[in-house]
């Protein structure tokens, strides 16, 4: 099983439904400035954010490498794709990339990434993203977690060393026969400083905004605009 499946799996046992609401209203708030017709949702998970924004009246897009995110999506009748942003085809007025989607590439994937979103942006597009702060990483996420659901039991286990927070997701998933079968994987993220987003070939960084999600400061939202 891969690290995005397994996440997949796992994510109801995370608790992280409120933070999510809470993050929806973030980029539903600083969307609002902006004429907004068309959005590409990169790494949209379910799409939950998607669904808000066609009740806003925005034609959406969602792309996520999780397979079976995007089941769920096409399940609830959205245009979705299981395909890497490098992939996708079209020009979208904005596209976000939601819960810490950054922090999951390294620098080199990161450039990489950025030059193919601004590639989906039309002229005047805008691009937003959210990553972790240093104060996120390294007081927030690291640690450890446990959630026993009865038929499931997680285990997380976070050590931020080196701008680098590397989690192992530990899944024991009941069978039919009462035995229980372990799923397990890491996760790797990134911490980017924001230096590395300001001198970018063709996007410029308009704005940045700290703020909390499940501590003080613990996220920073960017805007883009295509440069």
């Amino acid at each position: 099983m891969t690290n995005l499946d397994l996440y997949a799996k796992v994510e109801h046992l995370l608790g992280i439904d409120e933070a999510s609401e809470a993050l929806y209203d973030v980029y539903r708030a600083e969307l609002a400035n902006y004429e907004i017709k068309t959005l590409l949702d990169v790494g949209c998970g379910r799409g939950g954010f998607m669904q808000r924004l066609i009740s806003d009246g925005v034609q959406c897009k969602g792309i996520d490498l999780s397979s079976a995110m995007i089941e769920d999506c096409k399940a609830q009748g959205l245009d979705a794709e299981c395909i890497d942003v490098h992939e996708a085809s079209g020009k979208y007025d904005a596209i976000v990339s939601i819960f810490d989607v950054l922090n999951f590439l390294d620098k080199d994937a990161l450039v990489k990434f950025l030059d193919a979103i601004a590639n989906r942006l039309k002229d005047d597009g805008v691009f937003i993203a959210d990553i972790n702060t240093l104060f996120g990483f390294s007081n927030v996420a690291e640690g450890t977690m446990s959630r026993d659901a009865g038929d499931e039991f997680l285990n997380v286990d976070a050590v931020f060393r080196n701008d680098e927070l590397r989690t192992m997701f530990t899944l024991f998933e009941q069978q039919e026969d009462k035995s229980f079968i372990k799923h397990q994987n890491y996760i790797t993220q990134y911490f980017h400083k924001i230096k590395v987003f300001q001198h970018l070939s063709h996007l410029k960084l308009v704005d940045k905004q700290t703020f909390s999600l499940y501590a003080k400061n613990d996220k920073t939202l960017l805007i883009f605009k295509k440069s």
